[in-house]
């Protein structure tokens, strides 16, 4: 018999919410402390400076803003495992965002408050079943949450690699969402049973055709934590 197909992995949408407000939180109180010169350091982002990160850090609660303000699909006809493989197409319009809102913008603190004041508007006056039309077809609300959790821990790491001691936390349930959003897209991409990739504490799928086990431990096994697992998913690692 063919092997059972897993159920999609449940995001409860109140402890999301709850996740990027806080991870958002940790990225804003970050950026009250930075200097002149601490904002045009270079970044790993091509020739993005850490004050163009910093407003695209906003871009990932205004998308959120922008698809609701389109109208409503008909149908979802995306998944949530889509949306890692369908944002590369963006990166030439979301690079030319983020250098213009860094320009219109030199108040970053104040740019950030009025982002997170409209995203929690937003979603107070929209049910989670709201369909978006997003780069990977037309997803719930809920779901493109779960998505914005990637954005800000990826790119808080992009943060604290720029500037030297910056060090902004990673919110626990942030990191646990990113973590196993991407992991699971990597079983999508590379379907299999034959290699377990464990990231505890969060995820642990199986993926890579082959032998498939059935039980104990599986022959090939790959662990790692899971900030390296987020830069590796994202292509900040080889």
């Amino acid at each position: 018999m063919p092997p059972a197909r897993k159920r999609p992995r449940a995001y409860d949408p109140a402890r999301t919410r709850t996740a990027v407000l806080a991870q958002f939180g940790n990225v804003r109180a970050a950026v009250r402390t930075l200097t002149p010169e601490q904002l045009a350091l270079p970044t790993r982002l091509g020739d993005w400076t850490v004050r163009e990160l910093v407003a695209h850090v906003g871009m990932a609660l205004t998308a959120v803003d922008r698809l609701l303000g389109e109208p409503e699909p008909a149908r979802q006809d995306g998944r949530l495992l889509d949306w890692p493989f369908a944002i590369a197409a963006d990166a030439d319009a979301i690079a030319a965002t983020a250098r213009r809102l860094a320009a219109e913008h030199p108040d970053l603190d104040a740019h950030l408050a009025e982002v997170e004041r409209r995203f929690t508007d937003r979603l107070d006056a929209h049910p989670g079943t709201r369909l978006l039309p997003t780069s990977a077809g037309a997803l719930p609300l809920a779901d493109y949450v779960v998505t914005r959790t990637v954005e800000l821990v990826v790119h808080t790491d992009d943060l604290n690699a720029a500037v030297p001691g910056l060090d902004i936390p990673c919110d626990r349930q942030a990191l646990a969402a990113a973590t196993r959003l991407l992991a699971d897209a990597l079983a999508v991409k590379a379907p299999g049973g034959s290699t377990e990739v464990r990231v505890p504490p969060y995820a642990v799928v199986q993926c890579v055709e082959g032998p498939r086990h059935t039980r104990g431990t599986p022959p090939n096994v790959v662990e790692t934590d899971p900030l390296t697992w987020v830069r590796l998913a994202s292509g900040r690692l080889a």
